[in-house]
């Protein structure tokens, strides 16, 4: 299918004009670009394509001005970005039409206005934690005017069905969710050049209908397109197809005049399999609410599902009493729209979560109530395949990484050998043995996480898009693993959105219905199309649905409610008496109430920090010795003036925790960071850098979660290959524990680069002509709030007379 008929005709103006360039990665030996020669005139819908590892992200990269090349030069939107040393010579130091030699500055911020990329991992793109502020960090930058930014932002989340997520915390969303807002947050931008790392390879088929659709609007608008893909049905949607391999373009042509052999045959739709399997009698239906039936009587099914609820937020339930059975030996497949559980279920099967009411049971274990011994055995036994594959390598090679299951399993030198070099041979990566995981490309790191699992050599295999960001020859390969697999008898649970992988699967569930329904093979790819969008609603908020908070408290001028915060805080400390306690009480007690939130949640949430100081403030009893004796232990002795030392201790740490625990649950990070930068602007007049604080500020609170999930995600790629982080003695799950230390220090620096690639796509250049979308005023609930605060400040001040 190609791009629109209505689609402007490129004019002869290059938008990219790239000449010699070449590129290579610090202590890589090889270029990862080698001498490209590429054009893409103003108007134009390129899609490029090429097996993994062959650079076509690097490339990417360089052509939105996110990376200077090592040599040649680069033409961005008719500025001279880059001008390399063989334009001129080896050692001249400028180039033929005496500009300088090397990366201009100015030249690159002024094209990077103009270009919005899409990355491929679309979590690194996300810049704040709240979608609605993500999307209009973009404009923000560009200067536009406040309800110019507005318009983009409500437009953009509309383009790609995120509307109602608006509020919603995007870090927290699934990562076809956060595709979609990276998306949005490029589209705010409106540039004259997109270019797209791969933009549908987490989305499922409505989704990538949508972006599909918007990519031919904005074409059709004279948006120029650089799409990079590994689908033969969306190379074909632009006008040219560029071939890139080992670093080099080998092929550009008209997409129309691309031959048939220039695509696997496994790529496209198995039409033959489909209509096949749909002819035979072997689809199983799970049942809707009701009792769990197994699948033959009295057998143990490899995985029982029965009742099962999950919910992320009690607004909307990602699984609701789900029921479903698994066969030994069965393949089933999972589809659905993204959000609705299909990752979470997958995780639940694997013993790294728990349902929150109903029961999991996998090789005859009952998963959330499984002990150490059993676990272990149930990691002898269950295989995973992450999501995202990139959290799953820990080791400093790929051959360490493979290792580190048959390990975990006792098995000799000799074996893990063994077992290592045939799953490195069967992913056809046994070249990338030596290399760190962490250099390889995507589709290269999800072939090595798949090999690591599959060294284990489970019975029971969960794999979550094992496909993504593959090419079609690592796809045909995976393929082809499943149906070998599924030959030997190995249960294997696959969750995907690739249409060409449901003929593998023994039934087709589909849980956009919350509870599943049985599709027929057929059917299933017939719905699956590259242009279908399924008669099912919108699976509702997935991973993150946000606070949408109506209360008082959350309404507040975020300036007013910091600053009350802290001086509230400090008053804290100022308590001696009882009634001063109590009248802290008051005010804690009136603060939960006003933000609505529940209490036992809230001391659940706090509870550690809680009990620290209430270790450290019993200490007190030891040390004070004035007042009057109330027990004597030999030489120690503790006073009725140690005893209240230790009570007003830890009661004021328990009123500023708690103080600040109603603050953090009911202000978003961009909120602080806008009332930081408010408040500190009168620093400005003296030379302070107040907006890059607030950034700093900002982006220190954005990379608390990322961290956060970055140490569990390795912590589960650890457990789920039987490693001792979960059921070793205490020694060895310190020792365990320590060991991540180094490959999450990795993945925050990794997390940092992209980051900071993400900052430059959208434009950020320090707070030199930025605006802002959310405007700062006070309200008469902010009065309010002051003289409260104020009425209690001289509460204690009357109480302390």
């Amino acid at each position: 299918m190609t791009s629109p008929a209505s689609a402007p005709l490129p004019d002869s103006t290059p938008a990219i004009r790239l000449r010699g360039v070449r590129f290579r990665y610090h202590d890589v030996a090889s270029w990862a670009l080698d001498g490209i020669d590429l054009t893409v005139r103003r108007g134009e819908y390129v899609c490029v394509v090429g097996a993994n590892g062959s650079g076509k992200s690097t490339l990417a990269l360089i052509m939105a001005g996110l990376t200077a090349p090592d040599d040649g030069t680069v033409e961005l939107l008719g500025h001279r970005v880059f001008s390399g040393p063989s334009v001129a010579g080896i050692g001249a130091s400028s180039a033929a039409d005496g500009s300088a030699l090397g990366a201009h500055p100015d030249a690159y911020r002024a094209a990077r206005h103009h270009i919005g990329m899409v990355f491929q991992n679309p979590e690194d793109q996300i810049v704040t934690t709240v979608l609605a502020d993500d999307v209009a960090f973009g404009p923000e930058n560009l200067g536009m005017a406040r309800t110019d930014i507005a318009r983009h932002v409500d437009t953009a989340l509309a383009a790609v069905d995120m509307a109602d997520h608006a509020p919603d915390d995007p870090t927290r969303m699934s990562g076809g969710q956060q595709q979609r807002s990276a998306i949005a947050g490029m589209l705010a931008m409106d540039p004259e050049l997109l270019i797209l790392d791969e933009p549908t390879a987490m989305l499922d088929t409505a989704a990538r209908a949508d972006i599909l659709r918007i990519l031919d609007s904005l074409h059709t608008r004279g948006t120029t397109i650089v799409h990079i893909t590994h689908s033969a049905d969306e190379a074909r949607r632009g006008g040219r197809i560029v071939t890139v391999a080992d670093g080099r373009v080998t092929d550009d042509r008209p997409a129309g005049s691309m031959p048939d052999d220039n695509v696997s045959a496994d790529s496209r739709p198995n039409m033959r399999g489909a209509t096949a399997e749909a002819s035979t009698d072997r689809i199983a239906s799970p049942t809707d609410g009701g009792a769990c039936v197994r699948s033959a009587p009295g057998t143990v099914p490899a995985i029982e599902v029965c009742h099962v609820s999950f919910a992320y937020s009690p607004d909307v339930p990602v699984l609701a009493d789900l029921d479903l059975t698994v066969a030994r030996g069965e393949t089933v497949a999972l589809i659905g729209r993204n959000g609705t559980g299909k990752s979470t279920l997958a995780r639940m099967i694997c013993a790294l979560g728990k349902p929150q009411s109903g029961s999991v049971t996998v090789n005859g274990i009952d998963v959330a109530h499984a002990g150490k011994r059993e676990r272990r055995e149930l990691r002898r036994h269950v295989g995973y395949v992450m999501q995202h594959p990139e959290r799953q390598l820990f080791a400093d090679t790929v051959r360490e990484d493979v290792a580190y299951g048959p390990r975990n399993q006792g098995l000799s030198a000799d074996e893990v050998e063994s077992r290592v070099d045939a799953a490195l041979d069967l992913l056809g990566i046994a070249h990338l043995a030596d290399r760190s995981p962490f250099d390889l490309s995507g589709g290269q790191q999800r072939l090595a996480a798949i090999a690591g699992v599959m060294a284990c050599r489970p019975d029971i295999l969960v794999m979550d898009e094992p496909t993504a960001s593959l090419d079609a020859v690592a796809s045909a390969r995976i393929r082809e693993l499943i149906r070998t697999l599924h030959a030997r008898g190995v249960t294997i649970v696959l969750i995907t959105h690739a249409r060409e992988e449901l003929s593998l699967a023994d039934r087709v569930i589909d849980l956009s219905h919350r509870r599943p329904a049985p599709h027929t093979r057929a059917a299933a790819t017939a719905t699956a199309g590259p242009d279908s969008t399924p008669a099912v609603p919108s699976a509702g908020n997935g991973h993150g649905i946000g606070q949408r908070s109506s209360d008082v408290v959350s309404r507040m001028d975020p300036r007013v409610k910091m600053a009350l915060t802290l001086v509230l805080m400090f008053s804290a400390f100022t308590i001696r008496s009882g009634w001063q306690l109590v009248a802290g009480a008051v005010l804690v007690g009136a603060a939960i109430t006003v933000a609505r939130i529940n209490p036992l949640r809230l001391l659940g949430a706090v509870h550690p920090f809680l009990a620290l100081f209430a270790v450290t403030g019993a200490v007190n009893v030891f040390f004070v010795h004035t007042g009057t004796p109330v027990w004597r232990f030999g030489s120690v002795t503790i006073t009725d003036n140690g005893l209240w030392t230790m009570v007003i201790y830890v009661l004021r740490f328990a009123l500023v925790i708690l103080l600040g625990a109603v603050f953090l649950t009911r202000t978003t990070p961009t909120q602080m960071t806008d009332a930081f930068e408010s408040l500190l602007s009168p620093l400005s007049r003296l030379g302070v850098h107040t907006h890059e604080l607030s950034l700093v500020m900002s982006l220190a609170l954005r990379f608390i979660p990322t961290l956060t999930d970055e140490a569990k995600a390795i912590a589960d790629a650890q457990a789920a290959r039987g490693g001792s982080i979960e059921t070793g003695s205490p020694l060895q799950r310190a020792k365990a524990m320590s060991a991540i230390v180094v490959p999450v220090f990795a993945g925050t620096l990794r997390h940092a680069d992209n980051l900071s690639r993400a900052l430059d796509a959208r434009c950020y250049e320090g707070g030199s002509g930025r605006t802002h979308y959310r405007a700062m005023a006070v309200a008469g609930r902010d009065v309010a709030a002051m003289l409260a605060a104020a009425a209690y400040l001289a509460a204690l001040v009357v109480l302390a007379l």
